[in-house]
């Protein structure tokens, strides 16, 4: 059957979806970070199965890897309403040393007024609603701020896809070794497999490095909840990008070397940053929804995690790579046992030069 561009507005949920057996779906990180696979799913090539150590021999010298800097809150706070009724806050974001916007749990929502008492004696109010988010004021003391509160009282939240709670060991594991600005409220998780070894053998190679902050919120899990994903609203998360990375950028653009995005939040940060048509320094807040037929103007690879069925992500890796290539990537990763989502193994894509949009046969079958 003759194939064709599908535009956006006539894509389905449906062609994002994919069967996953339960057991791939990694529960814990490997015995050691770095322990992990990588699958190089690379242009015009079958898919090669490697170690996450050997990342540096899929890059060249001079190419330069964007990462990622941002650091997980403790942003989970358990406690109860002064009424007596169980109430669970998620931090989303900190809006100041005092309040925050939170996503809150309980039998009935607090209304403005409301005192909150969390474990440890913390105390909050609800002063009003922001669409589903809850503004919340933190009562403190001396020089206390919101960030100190989670870090003594609040507990790692871990992807709802992990079911157990958040043990000791997810403290360090569930941090990137090069996490620096407190919050975000998941791990930029292609940043997980990086050790200070790796790094330094990166560094060894001639491949560069550079940073970006992009402060990964909840939405990054929610379900795509619209059949035609062009109707999808998508979540906002703060970012900030520096002219160091500017210039790195564009000194790897001239020298005809390769820009390496260490996942979709730096994907995202990038590409948000460009959006005038030149990459450039500065922070905001970016609700960018990159689906196939999106032209790319920074990135030329990405390191990343398998993700959700029917997920944001999966339609980025989509139009980064072409839905048939990333459809076959992902066959291949299930055949081969890789462990998926936030603490499972990682996969090399490259960009379609074609703009990552590529012909969608309506005979095509989903992932």
């Amino acid at each position: 059957m003759a194939s064709f561009f599908l535009p956006v507005s006539r894509m389905q949920l449906a062609d994002f979806d994919f069967d996953l057996p339960e057991h791939l779906i990694a529960q814990h990180p490997p015995a050691e970070r770095g322990g992990s696979r990588l699958l190089a799913a690379l242009p015009g090539q079958l898919p090669q199965d490697s170690r996450f150590a050997d990342l540096p021999d899929w890059l060249s010298p001079g190419d330069v890897l964007v990462f990622n800097n941002t650091k997980v809150m403790k942003a989970r706070l358990f406690g109860q309403k002064a009424s007596g009724g169980r109430i669970e806050a998620l931090v989303e974001r900190v809006v100041d040393a005092e309040t925050v916007l939170a996503h809150v749990r309980s039998s009935k929502s607090p209304k403005p007024g409301t005192e909150l008492h969390f474990e440890g004696g913390v105390r909050a109010v609800m002063q009003e609603r922001t669409g589903e988010l809850f503004c919340l004021r933190f009562v403190l003391s001396g020089s206390q701020t919101v960030y100190d509160i989670l870090e003594r009282h609040g507990h790692l939240p871990l992807p709802p896809y992990i079911e157990r709670p958040a043990g000791a060991d997810d403290d360090e594991r569930y941090q990137t070794v090069y996490a620096k600005h407190q919050g975000a409220v998941a791990a930029p998780t292609a940043g997980l497999h990086f050790t200070e070894a790796l790094l330094a053998r990166l560094a060894e190679r001639g491949i560069e490095t550079a940073e970006v902050t992009l402060h990964v919120g909840a939405g990054t899990f929610q379900p795509v909840r619209v059949e035609n994903i062009a109707e999808h609203t998508m979540h906002s998360e703060w970012y900030r990008i520096s002219e160091d990375t500017v210039q790195a950028v564009a000194a790897a653009q001239a020298r005809g070397n390769r820009v390496w995005a260490v996942g979709t939040t730096s994907l995202r940060c990038l590409e948000s940053a460009a959006a005038s048509g030149s990459l450039r320094a500065g922070e905001g807040d970016t609700d960018i929804f990159i689906t196939p037929g999106y032209r790319f103007r920074v990135v030329d690879g990405l390191i990343t995690n398998f993700h959700l069925p029917k997920s944001t992500l999966l339609m980025l890796v989509s139009a980064f790579s072409g839905m048939e290539h990333i459809r076959r990537t992902y066959r291949h990763a299930i055949e081969q046992q890789y462990r998926f989502f936030s603490y499972g193994d990682a996969m090399l894509l490259q960009r379609n030069e074609e703009g990552g949009q590529t012909p969608l046969s309506f005979s095509g079958s989903p992932l």
